[in-house]
């Protein structure tokens, strides 16, 4: 038995009737309404596949794939209008299967890949620049330091500093850059550099 003829699902599917495993199985000609909803969208489609792996020709492959659901399960769909999501729903399965099949080979040798790695720092030194760096910090004015301190040492958001202290994002954002700046600055800092 040969298989069936591979092809766009969209055209010329009407070509391929005849053949046996094919015979029982809706064509284009069954659905006109695909054929021409896969002519008005799919440049859009595609566009959408595209953004979902970075070569051209698995775009094009991952879309028919999608398209082929979309075409299997045409009479299911009460909405014609939300076609468009079902694609694109069908896209992102499809390749989130593809890349969850894929294989990751593994090779045996004789010197390992990875580098030696850097030596930890001595605690002494880290308890240094950690000081260095408070004595910089606390030079800072009040208000550069408060928003700096929640910044980096709390690790709030800007947004979220900006409601602790009642101010604006943008004044968060233009006090710490000075502030950095003022960091950058300072010569007791300048050996960390």
């Amino acid at each position: 038995m040969t298989p069936p003829p591979s092809g766009p699902v969209c055209a010329g599917a009407s070509q391929y009737a005849t053949h046996p495993s094919l015979a029982a199985r809706p064509t284009s000609a069954t659905y006109p309404s695909f054929t021409s909803y896969v002519r008005a969208r799919g440049p859009v489609l595609l566009r959408t596949a595209r953004s979902l792996t970075a070569n051209p020709c698995d775009a094009e492959d991952l879309l028919q794939t999608a398209l082929a659901k979309t075409y299997v399960a045409w009479e299911r769909i009460e909405d014609h209008r939300a076609l468009d999501g079902y694609v694109r729903r069908a896209l992102l399965n499809t390749r989130t299967s593809q890349w969850r099949k894929r294989k990751v080979d593994e090779f045996a040798c004789d010197e390992l890949p990875e580098p030696a790695g850097l030596p930890e720092p001595d605690p002494a030194e880290r308890q240094v620049l950690h000081d260095a760096m408070w004595r910089a910090v606390m030079k800072l004015p009040d208000r550069q330091r408060a928003m700096v301190v929640l910044r980096y040492y709390e690790d709030l958001s800007e947004a979220q500093t900006a409601e602790v202290l009642g101010v604006s994002v943008g004044t968060v954002k233009s006090a710490v850059s000075r502030a950095l700046g003022k960091l950058r600055e300072d010569p007791e800092l300048s050996p960390v550099r």
